[in-house]
């Protein structure tokens, strides 16, 4: 997710990089600048990524081209080293998660570490490093997620809370009710039933962006609600527990509500609050890829898709960001269109651009 250097992604219709910014990503081996521009040694015949470990080249021997077929057409061969005409160590790596992935999720009990690590021609332990780079998880994590999503399905569709377990690939029944607190927020029972028996208490307080709605189950914050009517956001809460009991905040919810105010007024101010995120496997791979997001900075749909190693699901990116329940702790508002504009925003564009003004601060606004 990490941004190009200003100095080396110039804007669209920007004037082309001059030599000085293309010699000194060089010298950095700098992997942002890979795409905008491939570089050949006379000596050598070859052309090489700007992020290539090789040795570095003289000046004088060295040539700049804006792609592959350019240095080639001028009689150059690419590097055997950075191979700059096939798929970057990045993409070669997100492939190789995004193919776990998928076997991830398709097996019925977890694949071994090692079985994964091998199919991506990886130590297990740099696969297992690398696959945390990529979706924000372990694989493990992943693997859990995936269930426990595909159990929450199961508890909507099976006779029995026992079917859907084992339904779901769980081997015993004890592994499932360990996690199923965490990742539903409440009992399978309960879940099954719509929220039903589940205890969650919120409140609505007064912010610069008109009112906000703060709800949590035992486990954590489950629901951070912005808008302009306290009546709509209870009603957005109900319809999303429409089963549970859900009652006022005592005085020591109150605090948290607070917390929260200080989070929408100050959004860089990194969020100290326990989480009961539920959603999908894929919901929460997103969703955890927008946390690593910084603030004051943006990422597009397409770039969160390639973090979380599902470089074709954009669209389905986009879609986890809007099914986001909790505004401002879980950042979706930091998540933009491809051309850098502001895309639509549940809560309203006007917030998504105040959020984003508070994080750049001043000096940081155009």
């Amino acid at each position: 997710m990490r941004n190009p250097d200003p100095d080396l992604a110039p804007p669209r219709g920007a004037p082309p990089l001059d030599d000085a910014a293309r010699f000194s990503a060089i010298a950095r081996r700098d992997r942002a600048a890979d795409g905008l521009f491939v570089y050949a040694v006379r000596t050598t015949g070859v052309y090489c990524r700007p992020s290539c470990a090789a040795r570095p080249a003289r000046p004088e021997n060295v040539s700049f081209h804006p792609t592959c077929a350019a240095a080639e057409e001028a009689g150059f061969r690419a590097c055997r080293r950075c191979r700059p005409d096939g798929a970057g160590l990045a993409e070669r790596r997100a492939e190789a998660v995004a193919r776990a992935c998928r076997t991830i999720e398709a097996a019925e009990a977890p694949p071994a570490l090692s079985d994964l690590a091998a199919a991506a021609s990886m130590s297990p332990f740099h696969f297992h490093r690398v696959f945390k780079q990529v979706t924000g998880v372990t694989p493990r994590a992943y693997g859990e997620g995936k269930r426990a999503a595909r159990a929450a399905e199961e508890l909507r569709q099976a006779g029995t809370v026992t079917e859907a377990i084992y339904g779901a690939g769980y081997g015993a029944a004890s592994r499932f009710y360990a996690a199923a607190p965490g990742r539903l927020g409440m009992t399978p029972t309960a879940y099954r039933k719509g929220g039903e028996g589940a205890a969650i208490r919120f409140a609505v307080g007064a912010c610069s962006l008109g009112h906000v709605l703060v709800a949590a189950t035992e486990t954590g914050v489950c629901a951070i609600l912005l808008g302009d009517d306290p009546d709509a956001l209870l009603r957005d809460l109900q319809d999303r527990f429409p089963k549970a009991a859900l009652a006022g905040g005592d005085a020591g919810f109150e605090a948290v509500v607070g917390r929260v105010i200080a989070l929408v007024e100050a959004p860089g101010t990194p969020p100290s609050l326990p989480l009961d995120i539920g959603g999908t496997a894929f919901q929460q791979r997103v969703w955890q890829a927008l946390r690593a997001i910084p603030p004051g900075r943006t990422a597009t749909y397409a770039e969160v898709a390639r973090a979380i190693g599902a470089p074709s699901a954009a669209r389905a990116v986009a879609l986890a960001c809007g099914a986001n329940p909790i505004a401002v702790a879980v950042p979706c508002h930091r998540v933009v269109r491809g051309d850098g504009s502001l895309s639509g925003y549940r809560w309203g564009v006007a917030r998504k651009r105040a959020l984003l003004d508070r994080e750049r601060g001043p000096a940081d606004k155009p």
